[in-house]
């Protein structure tokens, strides 16, 4: 899988303009990544995919991220949505879902007034919900919906195709533009009761089937420090001079040569703390459960990964200067990518403080509805 990821960068990296611009992944980006299985990371090998563990998923996401930050992102994210909808999703649901190994799944549960009530057969509902990451390329949509009328109120995870719903093109960002995460619109839409989870029906998601959103998130913008590594690094190992110094290139500065191996430490760092995690939830038994003392520090590693990226790409780029922000320079985009996929809110890095605070002088309840 991983040499799969790699043979699809180089496609991924001259698209990743259009992909931005165009505001979804690019044609030929998804036409390489489907054609590589990689839509497929997490299904069960028994219905067609890979069954691949965390560890392989960050891997995996993290060699696309180098290429394209915004293909990674839905790469990434629609793995985690398969392996979320598997796990709580009913026989059916689970059945629909994975009939096309390849098929993209978004998520999301910003919803927007949402409303719904139970009709005979299924649910009647109406919603919006934003940040849908994938949304153009879905063929499945995971929401939450708001019953009417219950008590106490209720919501249910909904699987719907998206052919049943619109898409508004909300997403408009700094950075990841190319996610395509637009606000998918339900109007009075059926779903059969087969595909949604009513209160007592389902199971909800347990705190440990979160971390590999988290996990992939995370992995794509690991890989977009790379990626800016990549432009950082031609260019001082070139012709490229300090401008106004002696110095020939940049790489026959001691300090600029510091100054990137900090960097990659930073990288490496992130990438060494993020497999860690990985390895943490794969080694949990089929259905297993861990204290919430070790989810808060495992949440805390990822956190941290995220801000060690961010680190990272500051020095990157203070080496490479003031034509990194050029347009038609790569590394920018890679800098706004990290900029905004590692402030996504499974890193929120004062939230998780206060709750590892809380969990550590036993002042509860914790604060974050993700723990």
């Amino acid at each position: 899988m991983l040499d799969a990821a790699r043979k699809t960068v180089p496609t991924l990296s001259a698209n990743a303009a259009r992909t931005e611009r165009e505001l979804k992944p690019a044609p030929d980006s998804v036409e390489a990544v489907r054609d590589a299985g990689l839509f497929a990371l997490t299904v069960p090998s028994e219905a067609g995919g890979h069954g691949v563990d965390q560890h392989v998923l960050v891997e995996v996401i993290a060699e696309l991220g180098r290429g394209c930050p915004s293909t990674a992102w839905v790469v990434g994210l629609c793995a985690a949505n398969k392996s979320l909808i598997s796990a709580v999703g009913s026989d059916a649901a689970r059945a629909a879902l994975l009939a096309d190994p390849n098929a993209v799944a978004c998520a999301s549960s910003v919803g927007q007034s949402s409303r719904g009530e139970r009709v005979p057969g299924g649910l009647r509902f109406s919603g919006r919900w934003a940040m849908a990451s994938g949304s153009e390329l879905a063929s499945w949509a995971m929401v939450m919906v708001s019953l009417s009328g219950e008590t106490p109120p209720a919501v249910c995870p909904s699987l719907v195709p998206v052919a049943d719903l619109s898409i508004e093109r909300t997403w408009k960002a700094a950075g990841l533009a190319g996610t395509s995460s637009h606000t998918i619109v339900a109007d009075d839409v059926f779903v059969p009761e087969s595909l949604v989870s009513f209160p007592g029906s389902g199971s909800m998601p347990s705190p440990e089937l979160t971390f590999t959103g988290g996990l992939a998130a995370l992995a794509s913008m690991i890989g977009a420090t790379r990626g800016g590594q990549d432009v950082v690094a031609a260019a001082i190992a070139g012709n490229r001079a300090p401008y106004a110094t002696t110095y020939a290139r940049v790489a026959d500065s001691p300090l600029g040569r510091y100054w990137f191996t900090e960097a990659l430490r930073r990288t490496d760092s992130a990438m060494r703390r993020t497999l860690q995690v990985a390895d943490a939830i794969d080694a949990l038994a089929p259905g297993g459960s861990m204290p919430v003392t070790e989810r808060i520090t495992l949440r805390m590693e990822l956190s941290t990964a995220a801000r060690e990226c961010r680190e990272a790409m500051e020095l990157l780029l203070d080496l490479h200067g003031a034509s990194g922000f050029a347009e038609d320079n790569p590394l920018q985009r890679f800098w706004r990518d990290v900029a905004v996929g590692t402030r996504h809110p499974y890193f929120t890095p004062y939230i998780l403080a206060e709750d590892h605070g809380r969990l550590t002088f036993d002042v509860m309840p914790t604060v974050s509805g993700m723990l």
